[in-house]
């Protein structure tokens, strides 16, 4: 019988990028994964940043309230703080986006040692829309960037500029993701994408988390 596969799955804390413009965790893009991942028996261990609440995008909240997100947002009222010992015991990560992360996850050094040690360890690594930023700066120990010659897909820069949000990042997520020798490949703006590139899954924007969870998925298996 086959091991009950763990996710670690991390989220930002960063709660604006000007100051009368909030931003934080995309909720979609946590909570579909959160319960593909749930639905196959995965464990589940949800992190942030700094630990406790996390803050949701308002824009990702607007409108109905989603019920059938319920148990997904209680994950997030008060998480651990990421520590490099996540990392142990993991078969996959999971980087969920929200312009909070183009803050708080490039520089991050418990993120950046546990995606290095996973690369290393050959587990899966998925992020979708923003959640990439968190693999910018990420290398294995030779200092080779982690998307180096890889196939790459994130919230792309005409995206960025179309929500006239570009002006106001610390980069754009597209560019910086080449400089780093990503194939940087996508689809048309606002529509669903995600590639798998090996053990490295990226998905382009909140439409696509779905398909990036399945890659996620769909590479697990592989590893049975």
């Amino acid at each position: 019988m086959p091991s009950i596969k763990r996710i670690l799955m991390v989220v930002t804390n960063h709660t604006t990028i000007t100051d009368d413009h909030k931003t934080g965790l995309w909720l979609e893009e946590f909570a579909v994964p959160y319960y593909a991942f749930k639905s196959r028996g995965y464990e589940v261990k949800v992190t942030s940043i700094l630990g406790g609440e996390v803050p949701l995008d308002p824009s990702s909240i607007e409108g109905e309230i989603n019920e059938a997100w319920a148990e997904a947002e209680k994950e997030l009222q008060n998480t651990a703080k990421l520590k490099k010992e996540d990392a142990d015991d993991v078969d996959a990560i999971f980087l969920p986006g929200g312009h909070g992360t183009m803050f708080d996850f490039p520089d991050n050094e418990t993120l950046l040692a546990i995606l290095q040690q996973l690369a290393e360890q050959g587990k899966i690594i998925g992020a979708v829309c923003h959640g990439p930023a968190g693999l910018v700066n990420a290398t294995y120990k030779d200092g080779t960037p982690l998307v180096k010659g890889k196939k790459v897909n994130a919230f792309t820069d005409e995206e960025e500029v179309e929500m006239k949000l570009d002006i106001h990042m610390p980069f754009l997520l597209e560019s910086k993701l080449r400089e780093r020798g990503a194939e940087f490949v996508s689809a048309p703006k606002w529509t669903e994408f995600s590639v798998r590139d090996g053990n490295l899954i990226t998905g382009q924007n909140p439409m696509s988390s779905r398909a990036t969870a399945e890659k996620v998925i769909e590479a697990l298996s592989d590893k049975l």
